[in-house]
């Protein structure tokens, strides 16, 4: 499995998690944040809820927008091979990586403050998907260019190392032509 697709699944994996005690019970999340153990009124009940429904739809489209999901009618219909990320793949690996590095920030903000464990388990997921994140975001988002005659990546330079394979090739070239 391709690591982007992974960091999409380990979104939508992660995001549910977090949804699912702010959907079943929001009662849970104030007994982890608040000193006193207290019922959750009407209006936190709402809003934890709404947190918890948002995410999951964050979670779904995050993965439809990456391409693992194929969104054709028809059965027989397949992705293509060459180039199988949708068009919305880079902008929303750039969002879900945002917003995960502003929730990592976040949760350790608060963790650093108040020393809840939750603070810290948010603040170490959401840290490990940012980074994966950021690693995709920068080394598996683009088609390297690959160069047919020796498998190498043209797009690496020979600073501050000379790459002796190729200026050996290059003199080889030369003395061919001559």
């Amino acid at each position: 499995m391709d690591v982007f697709y992974a960091y999409t699944y380990g979104t939508a994996g992660w995001l549910a998690l977090q949804a699912l005690p702010l959907i079943v019970s929001p009662t849970i999340i104030l007994a982890l944040l608040n000193t006193e153990v207290r019922e959750a009124s009407a209006l936190e009940q709402y809003f934890s809820r709404s947190l918890g429904v948002a995410m999951l739809a964050v979670g779904v489209l995050v993965v439809l927008l990456s391409g693992s999901v194929p969104l054709t009618s028809s059965l027989n219909a397949s992705t293509n091979e060459a180039s199988p990320k949708a068009p919305y793949a880079v902008p929303t690996l750039t969002i879900s990586f945002t917003y995960h590095a502003a929730m990592a920030f976040y949760c350790y903000a608060n963790y650093s403050t108040t020393g809840k464990s939750a603070f810290g388990l948010g603040a170490l997921g959401s840290g490990l998907l940012a980074a994966i994140g950021l690693w995709v975001l920068l080394f598996a988002s683009s088609q390297g260019h690959i160069s047919r005659k020796t498998g190498a990546d043209k797009r690496t330079s020979g600073f501050p190392f000379n790459n002796q394979e190729s200026a050996s090739a290059k003199k080889k070239q030369l003395r061919k032509g001559l």
